[in-house]
């Protein structure tokens, strides 16, 4: 059946109401769960990027992607290797942070990681971290033995290395009237 794996998906979209909805409809009518997302205006403010990053095999992907294709607001599909992508996450954590040698401990951590105290009161400290998952992942392993208050984390974002981009792949359909596939 294949080996199943994280798969980073961009995708344009036209900046209108319920293109999330429609989008995380396919994705729930298909059996597959989305294990990030982000969303966000581009520098066009009719246009939109998800990134989302969903789990499964390759042919799983594949197929999530060219029905992402056939939606009306889809403008641009692409699936991104993780080898080929640049990605990063943002990440609060609010650790708990009572006595000054616990606030000295967590902030090595902090420096190590380059991450930023954004916030610190008399018993907690809030970091902001913007890493790689697994950056992420690693700091938040060392960060666990402080005690965790609260943690939020943003969706994936991701784009191609190099000087190709999603904007490549959309002019190539426009530019061979390939439509919707």
């Amino acid at each position: 059946m294949g080996e199943e794996t994280s798969h980073i998906l961009s995708v344009l979209v036209e900046n209108e109401a319920g293109v999330l909805s429609q989008v995380s409809r396919l994705f729930s009518r298909r059996g597959f769960n989305i294990e990030s997302l982000a969303v966000g205006t581009t520098d066009d403010v009719n246009v939109s990027r998800m990134t989302i990053v969903v789990k499964g095999t390759d042919r799983m992907a594949e197929q999530i992607s060219k029905q992402l294709g056939k939606l009306q607001p889809v403008i641009s599909v692409i699936r991104l290797p993780r080898e080929d992508a640049v990605s990063r996450e943002l990440m609060l954590v609010k650790v708990e942070a009572q006595t000054s040698q616990k606030r000295d401990d967590i902030i090595r951590i902090v420096n190590v990681f380059r991450a930023n105290v954004i916030d610190m009161a008399r018993n907690s400290m809030t970091i902001e971290v913007s890493a790689s998952s697994a950056k992420s992942e690693a700091m938040l392993s060392l960060l666990k033995e402080h005690g965790i208050i609260e943690l939020v984390r943003t969706g994936v974002v991701a784009v191609e290395r190099g000087s190709s981009s999603i904007y490549d792949y959309r002019r190539e359909r426009e530019e061979f009237d390939l439509g919707k596939i």
